[in-house]
Order: structure tokens, then sequence, then C-alpha cells
């Protein structure tokens, strides 16, 4: 796999993750971005040493987009209490099976994650061990019953997007889990949906950091 490594310094790393590779894997056989990263770090070293590297965020086996990873273990707390403390700005772009009634909206429901299934649901709030999940959208544009959608989360839950954008009859086109269409679900469809806006403070600079990118599915969506 070739890496898209949009910014790198002795501190952190920036990247692209492809859709379908996942961001650590326990599965020996199975190349995720952590490897693959500290695969390209030691080829890079002049002293040849295994590398130090850290997973700040995640993002679903078949989500592609930006992640930012920790190269040293006092980047990784940085950057980890300003993921705690909301420091962290993280913008998805997703297209939806069909228009939802609003056009910009805040979505608030609580959340269970189901680890036998690795899937996650809608419940009540006195629900054991229910957590509460908050995102906003905002339609950019629509054609026919598909919709592109700006996402940002104020929460970070286990399938968050897919699940609360499911539960208002909009699933993610391309969802194998949790479409409710032939359109959202068909057999073999990438799932569209991309992180393509993050920004954080450097952790030793202290300087704003901005990164965006771009996936192929929105740019041939927006395509007259």
């Amino acid at each position: 796999m070739k890496l898209n490594i949009l910014y790198e310094d002795p501190q952190l790393l920036v990247c692209i993750k492809p859709a379908g590779t996942p961001t650590q894997s326990s599965r020996i056989r199975i190349p995720d971005m952590v490897s693959i990263l500290k695969n390209h770090l030691y080829k890079s070293s002049p002293q040849k040493k295994y590398p130090y590297l850290a997973v700040i965020h995640r993002l679903d086996q078949p989500v592609e987009g930006l992640l930012v990873f920790a190269k040293t273990p006092d980047a990784a707390k940085n950057l980890s209490s300003q993921l705690q403390a909301s420091g962290f700005h993280k913008q998805y772009i997703a297209i939806l099976s069909s228009i939802p009634d609003k056009m910009e909206d805040n979505l608030v429901h609580y959340m269970i994650k189901d680890g036998r299934t690795n899937t996650s649901r809608i419940c009540t709030q006195d629900t054991p061990d229910a957590k509460e999940a908050r995102l906003h959208y905002r339609i950019l544009t629509a054609y026919g019953h598909l919709a592109a959608a700006e996402i940002t989360l104020d929460t970070g839950r286990h399938h968050q997007i897919r699940v609360q954008m499911a539960a208002i009859g909009c699933p993610i086109e391309g969802d194998q889990k949790y479409g409710i269409s032939d359109a959202a679900g068909r057999p073999g469809a990438q799932l569209k949906l991309s992180a393509r806006k993050l920004s954080f403070f450097h952790p030793t600079s202290g300087k704003r950091m901005e990164f965006s990118y771009t996936p192929e599915f929105y740019k041939n969506f927006i395509k007259p």
C-alpha cells in the first residue's frame, strides 16, 4: 500500500487511511495503519531502531480519511488530553441514502455497544451502560434521493455517525451493518464516509494544526 502522509515531524504524523485498512488490528496477517507506518518509520530511521507510534484516535475499517499518530510518549499524552478535552476538531463527509427532513440539525441519542457483534444501537437513557451521542450535520448538496452531508462529532461513540444517521432514516451509502435500504447496504459497495477535516494544537509548539482531505466519492458526487 502506498502511504499518503500529509505531515510528519519528530513528534507526530498525519496521514490518510484508505477505506478497508484497519487503524490497528490484532490479526497478524492483516496489515493495519500502525504496522505499515512503523515499517515506514523504521526504514526512514538512520539508526534502524524499532519506532514508537501511538494511536490517538481511530477510524472504522471501512472509513477513509485523516488520522494523527504520536511519535513520542509526551506527544501521545498531550494529544490524548486534547482529544478528551475537546481540543480536537474532527469533521466528516458522508453520502446519505436519503435526504433528511431537516437540512441542518443537531442529533442527540443514547447508544450502547454490543461487543459480541461489534455493533452499536440506539437505546433509552436509563439503559445500563448507555452513553450520550451528539453530532451536528449539514446537507451540502443533494441529487435525486441522495444527499452529501457535512458531519461534526461532539462525542466519539462506537459507529456513532453510522448509527445516528440510520436512526433518522438516512443511512450512509454502502453501509453493510446499518443500511436499511438496498441502496445503502448493497453487497460490495464502499462505505461513503470520510474524515475530511482535522485540527489540533501541536504538542510542543502549541501551533494550531489544520488538515483537510476530499475523498473521491465526494468529488464524483458533486461533478455536474
